[in-house]
């Protein structure tokens, strides 16, 4: 039994989603064969669409009522044309269900534009929508293509707290309702295809698990029902050894750890959800990505078990729109509590610290999260001197055991001397597998191709790289 979690661009229109079809039916033909469970489909939205419900939510919401109607109706011209495309009879009952939703939407538009306030909350159910309509589409198509198919609605087994926006399963009820309801579908040879993204709290309330969440919930799927593998299918061969948009020449990892994994998924590697590796990672299920647009290709798998490559560095990540703040404070000579203090005021925050450094009378971090950026502001200058260093951005070299490795962070910082790159910040201590540093935001890009043309020039195929 595997989960195949499909992305947006794998589904986001009907060529792209005879293509998902084909790829399941093969590996559902191999689960029959081999006496498996079917497969588990969990799809992300069509490409493009949660950020039109996010957009319709705010015009609605800022009194823009018109607007958020006329963004409505385009959604559903894209669902429609997609089900006149993909399917060619019995559509009634899916154009009826749709109709229903985008009824609910309607309704909720013209309460916004009373109300004028968009709670975490609310904003939930109106970006549920997305991932609700591609898969009810994919599912029908999929019994229309004679792949025995059930729909399950995914907020009724990925049970949630109520952390709106950000919510984070309950594992032990999902485990239970998987069992229970999943389990039997997929043991009796049929496929299900479920929602990525969303779920709700134990009363029933919709909520999300944070943009780009769907692959964390084919990982929480997956750990549910004890599967196999998981296959994160979207529209890059793999992970790469940069981002591709920015390092053309960027190499495919064949295999990879699942700490170098997070790490990467964490700093800014776009083909994984960063909290995709944990469920993973607790039940030791292989993870593979993948190119629904070449399924021919390997992809990388990701694993425990990898040998290990003393100081060879395997990819280079990057996350703008960070902030930099430094703290200076004579209050940390000789002393101890002013760390807590400092992680205190951020917990009550609930504003995560992505990278820090220390001296004797200073700390200095990095954050991505602005949204309580002033409150952040206040209460830490009630202990120490306060400068913002806004629009810098953290470059993370990843590979095996580099912190003891001699002579990697000075290819480094040598290559960024270089180029002209000054660093603001650097972290290496604390991860044996990744150096990170901070620079300013404008020399991101050329501060990834530098590393990327020092470390992988001269790298040719071999049991890591393709």
């Amino acid at each position: 039994m595997v989960v195949m979690k499909f992305g947006g661009t794998s589904v986001e229109d009907a060529a792209a989603m005879r293509n998902v079809i084909e790829i399941v039916r093969r590996e559902w033909q191999a689960s029959r064969q081999f006496g498996e469970g079917a497969p588990l489909v969990v799809t992300s939205a069509c490409a493009g669409i949660t950020n039109k419900l996010f957009a319709l939510a705010e015009l609605a919401a800022s009194g823009k009522r018109t607007e958020a109607q006329d963004l409505l109706r385009s959604i559903k011209a894209h669902h429609d044309t997609l089900i006149h495309e993909l399917l060619s009879s019995n559509t009634q009952a899916l154009h009826r269900r749709l109709n229903e939703l985008f009824d609910e939407l309607s309704s909720i538009i013209k309460a916004l534009d009373v109300i004028g306030e968009l709670t975490p909350r609310l904003l939930d159910t109106i970006a549920s929508n997305g991932e609700l309509f591609s898969s009810l589409i994919l599912a029908d198509a999929m019994n229309e293509s004679g792949i025995p198919t059930v729909w399950a609605d995914a907020r009724l087994i990925l049970i949630t707290d109520d952390n709106f926006g950000k919510a984070q399963p309950i594992q032990s009820l999902v485990d239970e309702r998987a069992q229970a309801q999943l389990r039997p579908l997929l043991q009796s040879g049929r496929v299900v295809v479920t929602q990525g993204y969303i779920g709700s709290t134990v009363s029933g309330k919709t909520t999300t698990l944070g943009r780009g969440g769907s692959d964390y919930s084919a990982s929480i799927f997956g750990a549910a029902l004890g599967c196999k593998s998981i296959q994160i299918w979207t529209d890059v061969d793999g992970v790469m050894t940069s981002d591709p948009r920015i390092v053309p020449e960027a190499k495919r990892l064949k295999i990879m750890s699942f700490r170098e994994a997070a790490e990467l998924a964490y700093f800014g590697a776009k083909v994984l959800h960063p909290s995709t590796i944990r469920p993973a990672v607790q039940n030791n299920i292989p993870v593979y990505v993948l190119n629904s647009k070449r399924p021919h290709l390997e992809g990388t798998l990701i694993t425990s078990s990898i040998k290990s490559f003393d100081g060879m560095v395997k990819s280079i990540a990057h996350k703008t729109g960070q902030v930099i703040i430094n703290l200076t404070s004579t209050q940390m000579l000789d002393a101890y509590g002013f760390l807590y203090k400092v992680a205190r005021i951020f917990a009550d925050a609930q504003t995560p610290i992505d990278m820090i450094s220390t001296s004797e009378v200073s700390i200095s971090l990095t954050i991505g999260d602005t949204t309580r950026l002033a409150q952040l502001e206040k209460e830490l200058s009630e202990i120490a001197e306060v400068d913002i260093e806004r629009n810098v951005a953290i470059i993370c070299v990843v590979g095996d055991n580099l912190r003891a490795s001699p002579g990697v962070a000075g290819r480094i910082f040598s290559t960024l001397a270089t180029a002209g790159i000054n660093v603001k910040m650097i972290s290496q201590g604390a991860s044996e597998i990744n150096i990170g540093f901070v620079v300013a935001e404008s020399d991101a890009a050329k501060a990834v191709q530098a590393l990327h043309r020092e470390f992988f020039s001269k790298v040719s195929e071999n049991a890591i790289f393709a």
